[in-house]
């Protein structure tokens, strides 16, 4: 019997949007790297990407890969993050290209990979503004240089990141940064930069645009890819389905209460301070799932009507006041979910996964 909270899994619905975004991108000449780690490296939905026609899976954790090798997927990997030192000769062994940003790891998994007879790339990484990882773009041209030097051509390319930490918006300017400092390493070193990988799924709208400057050639997927969305630019991604994971949860308790605590209003168990609109009496469904297992403003009820207020650690709390259907104690709510929430209830133990192999 399955128990609650549950993920229904939808395998073949993220093969669909794999499909159609590989497609969309491959008519500008850009190839897609599937990045499955908000699924922990699921080799069933790796598996659907690379049916659809993607040739180059991505994470960010070695377990999420040797989780992918040991289900027997032999595809080019791409290491999003670099891996801590100690990780290094056991990541030369199933990495075939690292994402690096530091002169010193890139040297330390050149050497691994050389003491195991293997050949690994590397995409050095510009920070263009969003202050994630990357050499800053203002003084690139020496480390890049370096870079180019120290490796070969193992040094495949460069690339960039946008919207995850800063949530700045990629645009043709942006990667146009990127290409004038590959041509100056180019031309400093005699070098080819032959991989421009500029985009991820917030990058997507330049793509439809048809705004994506010549010479930009890869682009890492995930979020548009499993869930059908585009968190930055605040979007349903076009041509995608969202309904690729759905949760359900217990309702365990039903009752109407005010919609405004009573006393005075500190800080909530995570540091928040919460805000309550008073809209009198709420009829209020408690579920059995919390900030442990999902992130609650990334929850979007199935039922009309309903609207998540607020949750804790363990509970959920949702208005159902004006739910179109009659919910009783021990029933169900259906949501779907954003990136975040999926991101937190995949990693949650305490939530089953159920795969459900229709379209």
């Amino acid at each position: 019997m399955i128990s609650l909270p549950v993920i229904r899994i939808f395998p073949a619905r993220i093969g669909q949007n794999a499909q159609h975004l590989r497609a969309l991108c491959q008519l500008r000449g850009i190839e897609v790297v599937g990045v499955t780690k908000v699924t922990l490296g699921d080799p069933i939905i790796a598996t659907e990407m690379l049916s659809a026609g993607i040739r180059i899976l991505g994470e960010s954790r070695l377990a999420n890969v040797e989780r992918l090798r040991a289900s027997g997927i032999s595809h080019h990997m791409v290491l999003l993050r670099t891996p801590e030192s100690r990780e290094i000769s056991r990541a030369v062994k199933l990495v075939d290209t690292f994402l690096v940003s530091e002169l010193g790891p890139m040297r330390a998994i050149q050497e691994a990979a050389e003491e195991t007879g293997r050949r690994c790339t590397f995409i050095y990484m510009v920070d263009t503004g969003d202050l994630r990882e990357g050499v800053h773009y203002k003084n690139a041209s020496k480390e890049l240089t370096k870079a180019a030097r120290l490796a070969g051509d193992s040094l495949s390319g460069i690339g960039t990141n946008l919207g995850c930490y800063g949530g700045i918006i990629a645009t043709p300017e942006k990667f146009e940064i990127l290409l004038h400092i590959g041509r100056k390493i180019e031309k400093k070193t005699g070098q080819k930069i032959r991989v421009y990988s500029a985009g991820n799924t917030a990058s997507l709208p330049l793509v439809e645009e048809k705004t994506v400057p010549e010479g930009i050639n890869q682009f890492r997927l995930g979020e548009s890819i499993i869930c059908g969305t585009d968190v930055t630019n605040n979007r349903d991604v076009p041509g995608t389905r969202q309904d690729t994971f759905i949760m359900s949860a217990e309702i365990i308790e039903l009752k109407t209460k005010p919609s405004v605590p009573e006393g005075l209003i500190g800080q909530d168990a995570f540091g928040r301070k919460p805000v309550f609109a008073d809209k009198g009496k709420q009829l209020r469904a408690i579920l059995n799932v919390g900030e442990q297992d999902i992130y609650s403003g990334g929850m979007i009820p199935l039922d009309k009507g309903a609207e998540v207020l607020h949750a804790s650690s363990d509970h959920l709390i949702v208005d159902v006041s004006k739910c179109e259907k009659t919910l009783k104690v021990g029933q169900t709510m259906e949501f779907r979910l954003s990136y975040g929430a999926l991101l937190r209830a995949m990693t949650s133990p305490f939530v089953e996964k159920v795969y459900e192999h229709t379209s």
